[in-house]
C-alpha cells in the first residue's frame, strides 16, 4: 500500500484548470431537450472536468462514477481510447473522488455507461478535435490531412508528428465539450465493442488490495462500533473503567448518546474489546415489531399514500360477453444486499480536514451529508471511491463512513479504519423494502388480454442520504439526533409497474407505506417485485387463455426489440429435453420500460423427496444497444441472474417482535456455489442504436422465470417469495 504522504498527495490533487464552481447536476427534465449530450456531460460540460493529457502521452479520464462490480473503468477507457486512437494501456481512469472527479451524483440505476461513459466519448472526440486544430496550426498543413496515433497526431504521409505534449506544452485542453461534438463513426471502432479484460479481476482472484476493506495506511487505528440490538434501543450506559481494565492496550473509547465506538492499535484488540463489551451493554427495548401476523397482512393494513402511476381507458367498466376475469395477489419480502464483505471505510482528520475513503456510490452527496453531520464546511470534507466487496445499491457503505469520520475526530491525526461485523451489515444496512401487489385482469372472447389493474404496496426505494445527514444511521443515534424525515414514494418503488404490453384498459396504483424496518436501494429497486408480479400474472393469464406462454406475450408486444429478445430465448431452448418434475418458465421486461431488454427461461426440477425447487439452468436473451465491452455485459447479466434466483429461492429478512433475527448466513442464506445454475447469455448487439443501462436487467425477470418453471414442474403456483420447499410440498388432503 502507498504511504499516506503519497496517498493524501494523489487523491487531493485537483485537475488543471478543472471549474469546481460549474453546474451543478440537474434533474432529468431540466436538462437541454434539443441538447444531443449525455446529462452528466450538460452538467458538467468542460472538457477538463472529464480528461487529462499527461505529459508522457497517456490520457487520464475521469468519472464521478465508482467500481462497484459493473466495469465502468474499463468501460469509459475503452470509449476514451477509441476516440483517440490510443492503446488501452496509454489511458488511466480515477473513480469517483470529490473536487477532483465530475459530480455524477450517484453510481445507480443502471446508468454507468449511458451517462458517465458517454460524457467521457464526447470529451474526448472533443478533444480529438482540438488536438488535430492545434496540429494543423502548428504545422500549418489542413486538419482533414492529419490523423491520430498512440498519442500523436501526424499526416498522413507520415512525415510529420507531434506528440500530444509537444503539442499542449503542459497546458490541458479546455473548454466546453460543444453539442455538436463529431463521435468516430460506429464503423470505425477497434477498441469498442471488443470483449477486453478487466485487470482488476485477476487482482481479485489473487487476493491483491482492490477494496476499501484491503487498505492498511501508515500509523492506522483500527475501530469497531457497537451498535444498538433493535431499532429504537437506546444506550442506558458504558462502563469504560470496566472495559480498559479488560481490554488495557485499548486506545479510547467514544461514546455520544448511543453511538459507541472503540480504537485500538491493532485490530485484534478492537475485536477483543468490541466481543468483551457487547454482552454488558444496556438497551433499553425499542418499539415492538410486528411479528405476530403475516407481514403482507400488516402491509395492507399500514396507513398508506396513493399514487396513480399509468391510467389509459376504462378499468372499471363491466364485463362483456364470454371475458374472463383473474384475480392474484403477489408479495415478496424485505430482501438484504448481504454484501459478502461487510462495509468498512477509513478516515483521517488532520490539520481541520476530514480525508475519508468509501465504497459509497455517491461520495458528492455524502461529503455533504458528513459535513452536515459533524458540523464542518464542505470544503474541508474530501471522499474518494474505493471499491468495496460487492453491493448493488444502498447498503451500510454511508453509515460506516460516516461513523469512521466520527472516531477520527476523535482521534485525529491518525487514520481510523473501520471494519463492521457480518452482524453489523446483517442487522443494520437499509433493506429492499417488501411489497405486495393485487392484479385483476380480463381477457376478452379470443383471448386476448382488455383490462390490467394492479394495486402495490411499498416502502421506500430511496433513502440515501443525498447530503442530508439524517439518513446516516450514527445520526439517529447521537446524544443530539438529527430529526429523520421520512423518503417519500420515490420513482423507483413504482419501477417496471406498468406493462410494456398493448392493454386498451389500465391502471396502475402504488400505495406508499411507512414499514418497520430501514429500507433503501436494492438493486433494480421496486423492478424486482414488480415484473415478478407481473410476469407471473402473464403467464397465470396465458394458462387461463388456453395459450402457449412465449405466443401469449408475443400477441401483445409491439416493439420489435422486446419481441426479439423473447424469441431468442425461445430459440436457445427448443432443443431442451426435461426430466420427471422439471419445468421451463419464461418471463420478460424491458428494465425501466426505457433500458435494456431482458428474456429470461429457467428450467427448475423440484425434488420429490423434500420439495426442495432445484433451478438448474438459466438463458438469458439481452439487447442493450451498442455494447462497449461484451464479455462486462455478459458479466453483469449472468451476475444478476444468479443474485436474483438466489433471491427468489432463499432470501428473506426475518423479525420477531424485538428484534431482526436475519444476522449472519445460517439465519439469512444465499446461493452458495454448489447450488448456483449453469447461466447461458446470448447478446442481441445493436451497434447502430445508443447504448443502453443493463446492470439491473436481469432481477425481475428471473423471479418470474422460476416461479413460472416450478409451476410447470410440479403444478403448484408460487405467488410469495420466497420459493420455500414447505410452500410447495402437498396439502394433507392432496397426500
Amino acid at each position: 500500500m502507498p504511504s499516506r504522504r503519497a496517498f493524501l498527495q494523489d487523491t487531493g490533487r485537483l485537475t488543471i484548470a478543472f471549474c469546481l464552481l460549474g453546474a451543478l447536476p440537474a434533474a432529468a427534465e431540466a436538462l437541454a431537450a434539443d441538447d444531443p449530450r449525455p446529462g452528466s456531460l450538460q452538467d458538467n460540460p468542460r472538457l477538463n472536468a472529464w480528461l487529462e493529457v499527461l505529459a508522457d502521452g497517456r490520457v487520464r479520464v475521469l468519472t464521478g462514477k465508482i467500481e462497484i462490480g459493473q466495469g465502468i473503468g474499463t468501460a469509459v477507457a475503452q470509449m476514451a481510447a477509441e476516440e483517440l486512437n490510443l492503446p488501452l494501456s496509454r489511458v488511466e481512469v480515477v473513480l469517483a473522488e470529490t473536487g477532483r472527479t465530475p459530480d455524477e451524483r450517484y453510481t445507480a440505476g443502471s446508468a454507468s455507461i449511458e451517462q458517465s461513459a458517454l460524457s467521457v466519448r464526447w470529451a474526448a472526440a472533443a478533444a480529438r478535435q482540438q488536438l488535430l486544430q492545434l496540429a494543423a496550426k502548428r504545422l500549418r498543413v489542413p486538419a482533414a490531412t492529419l490523423q491520430l496515433a498512440d498519442g500523436a497526431v501526424r499526416t498522413t504521409d507520415g512525415r510529420q508528428r507531434l506528440t500530444f505534449a509537444e503539442l499542449l506544452q503542459g497546458r490541458q485542453l479546455t473548454g466546453e465539450v460543444p453539442a455538436d461534438t463529431v463521435l468516430k463513426p460506429q464503423n470505425q471502432h477497434q477498441v469498442v465493442g471488443q470483449p477486453l479484460r478487466r485487470e482488476e479481476i485477476e487482482r481479485m482472484v489473487r487476493a491483491a488490495p482492490v477494496y476499501v476493506q484491503d487498505m492498511r495506511l501508515p500509523g492506522t487505528v483500527h475501530a469497531r462500533v457497537l451498535h444498538p440490538p433493535a431499532p429504537g434501543a437506546r444506550l442506558r450506559g458504558v462502563d469504560e473503567a470496566a472495559l480498559h481494565q479488560a481490554v488495557p492496550s485499548l486506545l479510547r473509547v467514544v461514546v455520544d448518546g448511543s453511538f459507541v465506538g472503540l480504537l485500538a492499535a491493532d485490530e485484534w484488540t478492537a475485536i477483543k474489546a468490541h466481543d468483551w463489551l457487547k454482552p454488558r451493554l444496556q438497551w433499553t427495548p425499542g418499539p415492538a415489531l410486528p411479528a405476530g401476523k403475516p407481514l403482507p397482512q400488516v402491509i395492507r393494513a399500514l396507513p398508506a399514500k396513493v399514487d396513480e402511476v399509468a391510467r389509459r381507458g376504462d378499468v372499471g367498466s363491466a364485463p362483456a360477453a364470454g371475458e374472463k376475469t383473474f384475480r392474484a395477489t403477489y408479495f415478496k419480502p424485505y430482501l438484504m444486499h448481504a454484501a459478502i464483505g461487510p462495509s468498512c471505510a477509513v478516515a483521517l482528520f488532520e490539520k481541520g480536514q476530514l480525508h475519508i475513503w468509501t465504497h459509497s456510490q455517491g461520495v458528492y452527496p455524502l461529503r455533504a451529508a458528513v459535513a452536515k453531520l459533524l458540523g464542518l464546511p464542505e470544503d474541508q470534507v474530501h471522499a474518494k471511491g474505493v471499491p468495496g466487496a460487492g453491493c448493488y445499491g444502498h447498503n451500510g457503505a454511508d453509515d460506516v463512513a460516516a461513523e469512521a469520520a466520527l472516531l477520527a475526530r476523535a482521534y485525529p491525526g491518525r487514520p481510523v479504519r473501520l471494519q463492521w461485523t457480518r452482524e453489523d451489515e446483517h442487522l443494520h444496512e437499509p433493506y429492499g423494502s417488501a411489497m405486495l401487489f393485487d392484479l385483476q385482469a380480463r381477457l376478452d372472447a379470443r383471448g386476448r388480454l382488455t383490462h390490467w389493474h394492479m394495486e402495490l404496496w411499498s416502502d421506500t426505494h430511496s433513502a440515501r442520504p443525498a447530503g442530508q445527514p439524517d439518513k446516516l444511521l450514527p445520526a439517529q443515534l447521537l446524544a443530539k439526533p438529527f430529526e429523520y424525515k421520512r423518503a417519500e414514494l420515490s420513482g423507483g418503488t413504482s419501477r417496471n409497474s406498468e406493462p410494456l404490453y398493448q392493454i386498451p384498459n389500465l391502471l396502475v396504483n402504488a400505495h406508499s407505506f411507512a414499514g418497520p424496518l430501514r429500507v433503501s436501494a436494492l438493486r433494480s429497486l421496486g423492478a424486482f417485485g414488480n415484473v415478478f408480479a407481473l410476469e407471473s400474472g402473464m403467464d397465470e393469464l396465458a394458462q387461463l387463455a388456453g395459450q402457449d406462454p412465449y405466443d401469449f406475450r408475443l400477441a401483445h408486444l409491439t416493439d420489435a426489440r422486446a419481441r426479439a429478445v423473447i424469441e431468442e430465448v425461445r430459440r436457445l431452448t427448443q432443443g431442451v429435453q426435461l426430466g420427471p418434475n422439471e419445468g421451463l418458465g419464461v418471463a420478460f421486461a424491458q428494465y425501466k420500460n426505457q433500458a435494456a431488454y431482458l428474456a429470461v427461461v429457467a428450467r427448475v426440477w423440484v425434488s420429490p423427496e423434500d420439495h426442495t425447487p432445484w433451478v438448474r439452468q438459466l438463458w438469458a436473451a439481452i439487447d442493450a444497444g451498442e455494447v462497449i465491452n461484451p464479455d462486462g455485459l455478459r458479466n453483469q447479466t449472468e451476475g444478476g441472474l444468479i443474485q436474483a434466483a438466489s433471491w427468489t429461492v432463499l432470501e428473506q429478512v426475518q423479525f420477531d417482535e424485538q428484534q431482526v433475527r436475519s444476522h449472519d448466513w445460517e439465519s439469512y442464506p444465499i446461493y452458495r456455489f454448489d447450488e448456483v445454475p449453469r447461466v447461458e447469455v446470448s447478446i442481441v448487439s445493436r451497434p447502430d442504436q445508443p447504448p443502453l443501462g443493463a446492470g439491473e436487467a436481469a432481477q425481475g425477470p428471473t423471479a418470474a422465470a422460476i416461479a413460472n418453471a416450478v409451476h410447470r414442474a410440479c403444478g403448484v403456483r408460487v405467488r410469495e417469495l420466497p420459493i420455500r420447499p414447505w410452500k410447495l410440498a402437498p396439502s394433507p388432503k392432496e397426500s
